[in-house]
């Protein structure tokens, strides 16, 4: 089968095309014939971090496709269902933290630009009927991830002030789609004007230009109860400062940086709360799924590439050129 493989050098040069052979599943396990799968910013530090000694590791957290074999015991799951991947490994109830050795797929197991991928019998879930293939194989880990963020640790509601700073990437556009689907107010900033427009048109009601704008003098006084921060240290201060007293800020990206300094004087004296999230259980899938469908939620789907052209997929995503979710056309 053809994959996209990290080997033989540590960065995105690492990366190549090459056939690996199709896997068979274990008891417990089946074997997903993919259609599609989902590139994440995860997938650009992959490569950094898997060990050579390992041995060629395929890439890709996300994907859709068909149950093509199950493996002895499984019973609940039938050859020909129609699925999606669920990333997260060994986390399967809504806890405070991942537990003890959970992971996902990608790494340190073989991902989903392949294909085929072996996965546990509980990681695939029925396809959302209302979802295409292209939408379905981009969906997981930044729906998931922006679902957690926004519900399970932000605790949205209705008629909320929500912050999204840096609009465009994946998850930035889930939460806007469901922060908006359960009625709060949502503000968004971005360098790009292509970027704030589209935003608008998903339903933002307001598109700060994060280049020439005041972030304060843009908001013209009014504070957010709640801001997502997945832009890291570049934009933390920044967001934190549009929190009105007592607010939450949920961060879980740190792309432009790990370390920064905040003023502790000022955050305690203004009771804010301060929220790590990192993806999501099972459960919390689940749930997710459920809302998507009640409420008709589709991936804002950017740019849909073969396999072989991984290069382009890679360094479009890179260069943070898209707006949703970059995908791969594996199967027709």
């Amino acid at each position: 089968m053809k994959a996209v493989v990290h080997a033989e050098k540590i960065g995105l040069d690492g990366l190549t095309l090459t056939n690996m052979d199709v896997p068979t599943p274990a008891e417990g396990e089946v074997r997903v014939k993919l259609k599609t799968a989902g590139l994440n910013h995860r997938d650009l530090f992959v490569p950094n971090r898997h060990k050579l000694e390992d041995g060629p590791l395929i890439l890709g957290s996300d994907g859709a496709g068909i149950v093509d074999e199950v493996g002895p015991g499984v019973e609940d799951v039938h050859v020909g269902a129609e699925v999606i991947i669920n990333p997260g490994l060994g986390w399967k109830e809504n806890t405070p933290a991942p537990p003890e050795g959970f992971e996902i797929v990608g790494l340190p197991f073989h991902g989903t630009f392949a294909n085929y991928i072996i996965v546990p019998a509980e990681n695939v879930l029925p396809k959302p009927s209302h979802l295409n293939w292209n939408e379905a194989g981009v969906l997981s880990l930044a729906a998931l991830t922006a679902y957690r963020a926004l519900f399970t640790r932000g605790q949205v509601k209705q008629g909320m002030n929500v912050f999204i700073p840096g609009i465009g990437s994946g998850v930035a556009t889930f939460l806007l789609q469901f922060a908006k689907a359960v009625g709060a107010t949502v503000y968004v900033t971005s360098r790009s004007e292509v970027k704030r427009q589209k935003a608008l048109e998903l339903g933002a009601d307001v598109a700060i230009d994060s280049a020439a704008e005041d972030w304060e003098a843009a908001l013209n006084g009014v504070k957010m109860d709640l801001v997502i921060e997945c832009v890291g240290a570049a934009t933390f201060n920044k967001s934190l400062a549009q929190l009105k007293k007592g607010g939450t800020i949920v961060t879980f990206g740190s792309s432009t940086g790990d370390t920064f300094q905040f003023d502790l004087r000022s955050f305690f004296y203004g009771q804010y709360n301060l929220l790590g999230s990192t993806m999501g259980s099972g459960e919390e899938l689940e749930q997710m799924l459920e809302f998507i469908s009640t409420n008709n939620i589709k991936p804002v789907v950017d740019t849909m590439y073969t396999l072989d052209e991984f290069e382009a997929a890679f360094d479009r995503i890179n260069k943070a050129e898209q707006l949703g979710k970059i995908g791969f056309i594996i199967e027709k």
